[in-house]
């Protein structure tokens, strides 16, 4: 809906193009997407109902793979049940509010993830290279500040990426060539000069990827070289593996987000973007319990007493 003032006509809602240019297939889309919703709320619940019941998994690094799960379920939800409600309608509108508080929640979920995985990053360190001391650094009352401190910078940061989103005129054409109200396809639309904007955004980015990153890479230096130190290769092969699932969901998540917003916006085209997106936004929440289950006996072995306990009630 356009509504038109004395000078300019007022965007009041966007359209959300989304996967629209291929409408014969409007279906199975829609039934992919529902799969992949269902199975990353059920893989993400199976993690925080082990990591919450069973003793064996009440440490510090099960306590942050709780947060992460909680995250990736409310980060996927910012996104793919209005994707699904498109699916099955003919019209495809998005109201200014409701755009912005999809902008706000996707960006507020995917920034603490970012804090998060570096929190987690620490943790290992922790374990490995100083591991007579980490009951006392990775204490519950230090979790549970660093986990609150990712929350709390998520939810901060989110407000000022949003503002910098829609703190700018729109006054026609309205379409979003994208799938959600992602903040560089909305700064497209804007009748007036966002380059503010996107610097804003890009320095938000600076700080909230680029620094946590580099306390990974930091972390895992360190952690490397412990692992070098130690005699024997079983040893090494078992610390390794711990990290292994962790640096794998850095690398996925960590490398497209990068790739979205770091990159000139002149090399941004619509249907790449969404493939970007598709995969930071919606596979990364999907397979992240697969990771950490099917390359972790602790929580493999959680899976076969929950799943004993169930069978023999």
């Amino acid at each position: 809906m356009l509504a038109a003032s004395e000078n300019q006509t007022v965007v009041k809602e966007f359209v959300l193009v989304g996967f629209s240019s291929i409408s014969s297939s409007q279906g199975l889309l829609f039934a992919l997407f529902l799969a992949i919703y269902v199975v990353t709320l059920a893989g993400n619940g199976i993690i925080i109902t082990l990591t919450s019941t069973d003793p064996n998994l009440d440490t510090p690094m099960y306590y942050f793979l709780r947060n992460l799960s909680v995250i990736d379920i409310c980060y996927i939800s910012s996104t793919v049940p209005q994707l699904l409600v498109h699916f099955l309608s003919r019209t495809h509108t998005i109201s200014m509010l409701a755009c912005a508080t999809q902008n706000y929640a996707f960006f507020a979920f995917g920034v603490t993830e970012c804090f998060l995985l570096a929190v987690m990053s620490y943790d290992r360190y922790v374990a490995i290279c100083n591991p007579l001391h980490y009951t006392v650094v990775m204490s519950r009352q230090a979790c549970t500040k660093l986990a609150a401190g990712s929350w709390v910078s998520g939810f901060l940061h989110s407000v000022v990426l949003t503002v910098c989103t829609f703190h700018v005129p729109f006054c026609g054409p309205n379409c979003i060539d994208h799938f959600f109200c992602e903040a560089p396809q909305v700064l497209k639309l804007a009748c007036a000069d966002t380059y503010i904007n996107e610097l804003v955004i890009f320095a938000v980015a600076v700080l909230v990827l680029i620094i946590p990153l580099s306390l990974v890479f930091v972390s895992y230096s360190r952690i490397l070289a412990t692992i070098l130190k130690m005699s024997t290769a079983a040893g090494r092969r078992k610390t390794f593996s711990t990290c292994a699932s962790h640096l794998t969901v850095v690398s996925l998540f960590y490398g497209a987000a990068i790739f979205m917003y770091m990159r000139p916006r002149s090399t941004h085209s619509p249907q790449q973007d969404k493939m970007i997106s598709l995969f930071y936004a919606v596979i990364t929440p999907m397979v992240n319990p697969m990771i950490y289950s099917l390359r972790n006996k602790e929580v493999k072995g959680a899976m076969m007493r929950a799943w004993s306990m169930k069978v023999s009630s």
